[in-house]
């Protein structure tokens, strides 16, 4: 296998070298390596090292029992990442002996021979018969196959990353309800969609293995959805998580939307503003999707590390720390559309809500999204003052 070095954080490791002229897909690489992807493995090192901090201040563990799954390592770097920059112990998996191969290459070169170790397991069999205080999942793909066997695992926090977007967000709306268990719609706030549908179906795993999720940050960037999820122990604990699952109904007409929360519900098919047959998508997570304190630290987190995509990443989490825990977001440009009017800044829109005395804010899923309290009719009245 062709290699070179890179360099990501703090971390030098060898990647393969794609084929000449490639933009490096991934059945062309023996082993994958997507450089476009430092972003979500800046965070999740900033992520690791506030919740180890966490961890420490409970005085619940030592640095040294505490236990770091890569479960699809593939090079290896987002689990030498985590054991040179964050200082945990990482077990590195993957599948592939060529993976494997360089994986251990790579823990040799970076000098972590006592903070890594390879492993090549199947990764649910692994999942099932080992415990990891961290479980980290990023598959090539849906993490759907393994959320099970993560919720068996995992102690203390589960990281997941989904890639299979148009089946979480309704743009293939069979394999997203046979993946997820749930019905998802392709609408204009179809990247909230996909985050709240694999939520919705992480609780429902853990919940089967009487634990708990409490989201402390969730971000969808790019092609993928990622969340990072403490476990808590008990079946009270799961019974409360599983208060936050529900259901939405949505009016395409108009453009009305309904939350209800539980997992057996009674929807009125017409919607009550224009009479219009509505759609419902679900079971989803309707709770937070982050902790602001948790947003906070992290940020701080990345104040301290050397990162290459800093000022990126920490406009992300500001955004998510500061938007309205409401589902789902209103597209501004859909919205006047309907209306015919032109678009003003998004900001302006914000403002005038508040002014009316409804709670607003913007929103890291799209820039011409916003969340508020205030329905449709509402939205539509100020939209049309403005356009």
């Amino acid at each position: 296998m062709n290699c070179k070095t890179i360099i990501e954080g703090r971390t030098e490791l060898f990647v393969p070298v794609p084929p000449e002229g490639s933009s490096f897909p991934p059945s062309a690489a023996p082993v994958f390596y997507n450089p476009a992807m430092e972003l979500n493995r800046d965070i999740n090192v900033a992520a690791t090292a506030a919740f180890v901090k966490r961890l420490l201040a409970k005085k619940a563990l030592k640095i040294e029992d505490i236990r770091y799954l890569d479960a699809f390592s593939a090079s290896g770097i987002r689990g030498l990442r985590i054991a040179k920059e964050v200082g945990i112990h990482a077990t590195l998996n993957d599948w592939s002996l060529e993976a494997f191969e360089l994986i251990k290459k790579n823990i040799e070169h970076a000098g972590l021979s006592e903070k890594a170790e390879a492993s090549r397991r199947n990764a649910n069999v692994l999942l099932h018969e080992s415990k990891f205080n961290l479980v980290d999942i990023d598959p090539f793909g849906t993490p759907a196959p393994f959320l099970d066997a993560a919720a068996v695992s995992a102690l203390n926090l589960l990281s997941v990353t989904a890639t299979d977007t148009a089946p979480l967000c309704g743009a293939h709306l069979n394999s997203g309800i046979r993946k997820y268990a749930a019905v998802p719609l392709n609408r204009e706030f179809h990247r909230e969609m996909g985050l709240r549908i694999l939520l919705g179906a992480c609780a429902r795993e853990v919940a089967k293995h009487e634990k708990a999720i409490i989201p402390l940050f969730s971000h969808v960037t790019r092609h993928y959805v990622r969340t990072y999820l403490e476990i808590r122990k008990g079946a009270k604990q799961a019974d409360r998580t599983l208060k936050y699952m529900g259901f939405l109904s949505y009016c395409p007409h108009c453009g009305e939307r309904e939350t209800v929360q539980g997992l057996a519900v009674h929807i009125k098919p017409e919607c009550p503003f224009c009479g219009g047959l509505r759609e419902i998508a679900g079971p989803m997570w309707l709770g937070p999707l982050r902790e602001k304190a948790f947003c906070n630290e992290l940020l701080e987190e990345m104040e301290e590390k050397s990162l290459n995509t800093k000022e990126q990443a920490a406009k992300i989490i500001s955004f998510c720390r500061d938007e309205l825990d409401i589902p789902l977001f209103f597209d501004q440009h859909v919205i006047c559309k309907q209306l015919g009017v032109s678009a003003s800044g998004i900001d302006l829109v914000i403002d005038s809500l508040k002014i009316k005395g409804f709670k607003a804010s913007r929103t890291h899923f799209s820039g011409t999204a916003f969340k508020t309290d205030a329905s449709i009719a509402e939205i539509k009245k100020i939209i049309r003052t403005l356009g």
